[in-house]
């Protein structure tokens, strides 16, 4: 176990409200470690899912009542709208698609409470994400540089959410139910009677009440961005095709909800906010062998042009061979396009199983006929 490589430990636990971290809390307990818990306020507007919820923080209070561990609540709302809820916006803004999660574990999770841990003279942080941090050992025994691996419920592996991190978060972060199916997580729970054993896991986006669907994100950019109509056209022949009501919520890669009845499988293909334009191709259209990636980081040294790995473009997607290039990754074989602003998690080639980094993924330029005259 990772955490025993450093003895007995100060711990602050992100306590979410869920049983992940919860137990995670309970195993750091267990351990033998001075454990802490902490839940972020993240939140201040309306929320019923995820770790912004008011329950959710008096369930993380009844746990840590429940392990006879102090808790308390850090207040981040200015820091998450700044990092994570503007950056949705403005994502939209553009015609992208954003990864809200991963940019609260980049900006609030593993920076400003990890930050906020080292401090107030904590050791290591727990959080209850279902990955694994293990070091390889040096020469003379110690310990080397922390890898970041997926955990071992492949159902539940959030590796891919953790692919940002580098080493500065890595070296002081410990995941215990990373070695723990779910179903076990929920045993260990309920066996220590702890009130999160039964609930649900959340799947929505935090901070938008009623989901993530295009009526509960567009009640939610509304008030904060003005929306347009857009002009769906065929990328063939530049024939309009019909409108949609709101071009920023239109995402590559999308088939239905575009309101046009062609006949046959389309999907949007280029999305163009300041043209006002969703442009429509078949499958064949949307295939690509080359991802452009912004923002990419490395959780530990630079992975050299060439390396073969394996991408990964969504939290439980499938995995594709590819190699490292000068601007991204190429694939071995051509696959549907990954939409803009979503991260592209980067695997060894070997076992598919350490995460060596990731990046944003860049819009491909338009070359799709014009609209028709």
């Amino acid at each position: 176990m990772f955490c025993e490589t450093v003895g007995m430990a100060r711990v602050l636990v992100a306590l979410s409200g869920g049983v992940d971290s919860s137990v995670a809390a309970m195993l750091a307990c267990d351990a033998g470690h001075e454990v802490v818990g902490a839940t972020m306020k993240l939140w201040g507007g309306d929320s019923d899912s995820g770790c912004c919820s008011v329950s959710d923080v008096e369930d993380a209070r009844r746990v840590a009542n429940r392990l006879g561990i102090d808790h308390h609540v850090f207040n981040f709302t200015e820091e998450f709208d700044h990092h994570v809820v503007t950056p949705y916006v403005e994502a939209h803004a553009a015609g992208s698609t954003p990864n809200p999660c991963i940019e609260c574990n980049r900006h609030l999770k593993f920076d400003l409470f990890l930050k906020r841990a080292i401090r107030l003279g904590f050791d290591l942080v727990v959080t209850g994400h279902h990955a694994r941090v293990v070091r390889e050992p040096l020469p003379d025994g110690t310990a080397g540089t922390a890898r970041l691996l997926r955990g071992n419920d492949p159902r539940k592996d959030q590796s891919y959410v953790l692919s940002c991190l580098g080493q500065e978060a890595l070296e002081r972060i410990w995941l215990p139910v990373g070695d723990l199916s779910k179903d076990e997580v929920r045993a260990l729970a309920a066996r220590r009677g702890l009130v999160t054993a039964v609930k649900p896991d959340s799947q929505e986006v935090c901070f938008i009440a009623g989901g993530s669907s295009p009526l509960a994100r567009r009640r939610f950019l509304e008030p904060r961005l003005e929306l347009h109509p857009g002009t769906v056209v065929d990328g063939r022949t530049g024939a309009v095709l019909g409108v949609v009501p709101a071009v920023e919520l239109v995402t590559v890669g999308q088939r239905r909800g575009l309101g046009v009845a062609t006949g046959e499988r389309r999907f949007a293909v280029e999305v163009d906010v300041a043209g006002r334009r969703v442009v429509l191709g078949d499958d064949s259209a949307l295939q690509t062998s080359d991802v452009r990636l912004a923002r990419r980081t490395w959780t530990a040294e630079p992975v050299a042009v060439g390396t073969p790995v394996v991408v990964q473009a969504s939290a439980h997607g499938s995995t594709t061979p590819a190699e490292v290039t000068e601007s991204g990754v190429r694939l071995t074989a051509p696959r549907r396009r990954v939409a803009p602003g979503q991260t592209v998690a980067l695997y060894d080639a070997e076992t598919a199983s350490v995460v060596l980094g990731s990046g944003t993924a860049v819009a491909e330029a338009p070359t799709l006929a014009p609209v028709a005259a």
